[in-house]
């Protein structure tokens, strides 16, 4: 699927990947939310990783208008350090349970929303984001931050699901 080009294609986007996971999201019993895979890592997980980004790119944009440093992907994290990094995610949230992990979810996919309704396309897509150090723009960032992270949670756990249901067969 081509990247977003401008503002008003970004929002759609946004908005029709968020409305694909949460209708998948409402399916989900909160005990079977919980479980973890093979991995260790349950829904919840991916719920909690994917509201935890949306915060960061908020902060990367944040920090590079001010002309701070902006830290890929956290402080003291390289991108080559993800698994890492994720795992740290999981352990500063494991006591957030299912209905919290969607109201985080909730509560910053608002915010990112209220962040795209107040930008204009210059200031999404006129030129790299500041702070980055690479080209994409702050709407590329944006959208693998919301649009393809939220494309990419639900394929996650359409698998978690097919595979939970082929161990209970079993």
């Amino acid at each position: 699927m081509p990247a977003a080009t401008c503002k008003k294609d970004l929002i759609a986007v946004t908005e029709r990947e968020f409305a694909k996971l949460t209708r998948l999201l409402d399916e989900i019993a909160p005990d079977k939310a919980l479980l973890p895979d093979e991995t260790g890592i349950s829904i919840k997980d991916i719920v909690g990783h994917r509201a935890h980004w949306i915060c960061l790119f908020l902060g990367w944009y944040t920090d590079g208008q001010a002309g701070r440093d902006v830290h890929f992907p956290a402080p003291g994290y390289k991108w080559n350090q993800l698994p890492e990094y994720n795992a740290e995610i999981r352990r500063q949230q494991r006591g957030l349970g299912w209905v919290e992990a969607r109201l985080l979810l909730n509560e910053y996919h608002a915010q990112f929303l209220a962040f795209l309704q107040i930008r204009d396309d210059a200031e999404l897509y006129g030129g790299p984001m500041k702070g980055a150090r690479n080209s994409w723009t702050a709407g590329r960032w944006a959208e693998a931050a919301g649009a393809s992270h939220y494309r990419s949670a639900v394929k996650t756990i359409r698998s978690a699901i097919r595979a939970s249901r082929c161990s209970a067969d079993a």
